[in-house]
This record gives structure tokens, sequence and C-alpha cells, in this order.
């Protein structure tokens, strides 16, 4: 049974409080930037995403995935670029559509469930045949992203990856997005749909299309659904969206060894976010639900890796 009862992460005496190792990161922690080479790829619909390679010579890479309105350079994405290039791995860092510092071309952007990306940055990867395996890194929305590629496209993928990590998942959709929606979390949500409002009044003078009439009257993840990412995207609605793109449902496809790491004091992940009798019987994904983490914390101090990059860089050298 792949499932791991016991994660060995304690957190810091001063930061057992969820909100704090979930803010820490980002307001303080210290990291040195990368040295990206960023290729810009045309994709079969005409559009372009921008990966950020940083390399080290190796025939190893690890392609690793934002969250929601993040990019190559959040601090998070930093520290796997890091400790995975000091153990010889080169790093792909995947900008999703829209995130990179410009919008794209075409009316879609990117969304939770969103996988073409992803399967063609891999194929991009293996037809470089500079690599002799490729590896996943997601967080977050990245990480949901990651989880329903493998699933979804199990043998296929099992072909062309070696193994994944996903952090702090919101694999069941609306279950996040309910969380999401209580008093304690109404800082993230806040920030979440003014960032995404942004992205959209740079794609509505290209698009004339989306309405941001009353934007501000959007308070929450199932408002903006509905009225923007479901119709842009193909979906009914924002049900619709959550139960389609979760990667809940495609866990027990995955065929390619997978480490999914909850924090259990996740402020963003609701109970059906932590996939227990799933990977309880499962033979590919192993799950760890360690007490304490936040959403992409897992802090350390006195290490110059956090504990779940030091776990991520471990799972990746233990499946191979």
């Amino acid at each position: 049974m792949p499932m791991l009862q016991h994660a060995d992460y304690e957190a810091p005496l001063l930061l057992r409080n969820r909100h704090l190792l979930t803010v820490y990161p980002t307001l303080f922690r210290q990291i040195e930037a990368a040295k990206y080479r960023r290729e810009r790829v045309t994709t079969p619909d005409q559009d372009f995403i921008d990966l950020d390679f940083s390399e080290t010579g190796s025939d190893k890479v690890v392609l690793i995935l934002h969250g929601l309105e993040g990019d190559s350079t959040r601090k998070y994405v930093l520290g796997m670029v890091h400790i995975f290039n000091e153990a010889g791995y080169d790093t792909v860092s995947l900008n999703f559509r829209g995130c990179s510092g410009e919008p794209n071309k075409n009316l879609r952007f990117y969304h939770s469930g969103e996988t073409e990306d992803l399967h063609f940055a891999i194929n991009y990867l293996a037809a470089l045949n500079r690599y002799r395996s490729i590896h996943l890194v997601g967080f977050s929305l990245g990480g949901n992203v990651t989880l329903k590629y493998l699933g979804e496209r199990n043998s296929e993928a099992a072909a062309l990856v070696r193994s994944a990590v996903a952090v702090s998942v919101p694999c069941d959709l609306a279950s996040g997005a309910i969380e999401l929606e209580k008093p304690h979390n109404r800082v993230y949500m806040n920030r979440f749909i003014r960032n995404l409002g942004g992205k959209l009044k740079q794609k509505a003078a290209a698009f004339p299309e989306i309405d941001l009439r009353n934007y501000s009257s959007i308070r929450t993840f199932r408002q903006f659904d509905d009225k923007y990412t479901a119709p842009i995207h193909g979906f009914e609605n924002a049900d619709s969206y959550w139960k389609i793109c979760s990667s809940k449902a495609y866990l027990h496809d995955i065929q390619v060894p997978t480490l999914l790491i909850n924090a259990q004091d996740d402020p963003f992940l609701g109970a059906d976010c932590y996939p227990y009798e799933i990977a309880r019987d499962h033979s590919y994904l192993f799950f760890q639900a360690p007490e304490k983490g936040g959403h992409v914390g897992f802090v350390n101090f006195g290490n110059k890796y956090y504990w779940s990059e030091k776990r991520a860089l471990a799972f990746l050298q233990e499946v191979s």
C-alpha cells in the first residue's frame, strides 16, 4: 500500500498557525533568482507558452508548474529550481498562458483542468532528444493540472513521464472553492479575484466579448467561474467546470509513481481534497498529509530548502 502514513515535517514553533505558514514564504523568504533561458514555443492553436529553462547539462529534467496567478519567478518555484539544479537535474518552469508577463493571443487562457499545454510541453521536451527522463512537480492549481494529466493520459503519460510530485493540491475543486469562501480566507480570495480581474482587463482590450461591467461585485470563485472561466472554456457553469476538472476523479488511473503532499491545516483545502481511500489501494499514488504546513508552506528555519522541496527531490530519486 503506497499511502505514506507518516510525514516528518515539523513546523517552526513560531509558525504553527496555518496562515503564518502560508504567507511567510511569500513575504519573508530570501531566495536567489534563477538564471533562466526562456523559450517561447508556439502551440498547436497558434498561441504561445513561455518555458524557462535552468540548465546544468543534465539528461534529466524536472518540469515545474506554478499555482493560480503565479509564474516562474515565485519563490516556491525557485526553491524547486535550485534544489533540483544542485542535485544535477535541468529544470523547466512552465508559465501558463497569460502568466509570463503579457496576455496570450487567444480568448482562452488557463484554468485548473487545462492539460493540453502540459502535454504539449512534455512532448516538446521529449522531442529535444536531450533528456532520458522527464519528471513533473506541480503546485496548487499546477498540481491539479499535473494529477489530472497523469490520470486522463494514464499509459500515454507513463511512456513519457518517469515520476511526479504535487504539492498543496485542491484535487476536489468544489471543496477548495467552498473553503476559500469562508471568512478566515477572505484576504486570499480578495487577492485572487483582484489579480484575475487585472488579467481579464488586459484580455478585454482584444476580446470585447469579455464583459467586465459589475466586476466589482465578484467575491467568490463560484461567481468568477460562472461568469468567466466556464463560458470562456466551454463549460456549462462553475459546478460543471469543477466536476470535470477536479483531478480527484482521475487519480485511480495514474500509472506514474506520484507523490501528493497536502497539509492537514491547509487553509485552501476542504475535506474532499484528501484522497486517503484512493491512495490506500493505489499502486502508484503516494499520499502524505503532514499535520502542519499551510498552503505551499512547509517552512524550515536554518535550512536553505523547505521540507517540501527536500521531500520532492528524495521522492524522485527514490522512484528513479
